[in-house]
């Protein structure tokens, strides 16, 4: 049964990074700090930075590193994760991903410029532009998933549309032993979550605390 997923990085007091719209550090100052822990794990070296050297952390933010791929059949994700807003009329912008961008199944990119054509990537990726209503859109990308699950990349403000929509089965949200004081605020507006969800929490050897609401 296909269920919605999203996976978020926080600080301890509760923001993530606010994008930066320069391509060389897209993600927002504070990026590399939140997700460190995670980019030191031999699955992510693998799946994102093509290390297949077996080197790598391993322990309990691999076992989460290692979930966030597995059994993904379609991806959601905002213009600004793409990387729209750095080219916006450029039509044959790629996103800042690379040639081969490290999802491996069809992406639907939420934007108020499309239609635009569809981007096909090395590896599997096929990015499509979408608006509309998020309900629409998820279920066109349920229904390319093929019986894996959606997941919902973020930012911070499509996570978040999706969570006040009701329509997410599994978040897990990975805090940082890091105190940032600015940025997004992962958990506003979202009173309640563990009334819905049944709350879980795990503390990785790198002092990472995992968080993981179920459905």
């Amino acid at each position: 049964m296909t269920r919605v997923r999203i996976d978020l990085f926080a600080s301890l007091d509760g923001y993530t990074a606010a994008p930066d719209p320069a391509v060389p550090n897209p993600m927002g100052e504070d990026w590399g700090p939140l997700t460190a822990a995670y980019a030191a794990t031999r699955t992510f070296r693998e799946k994102v930075f093509g290390d297949t050297t077996g080197e790598g952390t391993t322990g309990v933010d691999e076992t989460f590193a290692a979930a966030f791929f597995e059994g993904v059949g379609a991806e959601i994700m905002g213009a600004a994760m793409f990387g729209l807003h750095a080219h916006p009329e450029d039509q044959a912008w790629n996103g800042w991903w690379g040639d081969e961008p490290p999802f491996g199944c069809p992406v639907f990119v939420l934007t108020h410029t499309a239609p635009r054509p569809s981007i096909e990537m090395s590896g599997g990726t096929t990015f499509h532009f979408r608006r509309g209503a998020i309900e629409d859109i998820l279920a066109e990308a349920r229904v390319a998933a093929d019986g894996l699950d959606v997941r919902v990349g973020g930012g911070i403000r499509t996570a978040r549309e999706f969570l006040h929509a009701g329509l997410v089965d599994d978040l897990h949200v990975a805090i940082a032993p890091i105190v940032l004081d600015r940025g997004n605020r992962v958990w506003e507006d979202l009173r309640g979550l563990e009334h819905t969800h049944t709350a879980k929490t795990a503390v990785a050897e790198s002092g990472t605390i995992h968080v993981s609401f179920t459905r």
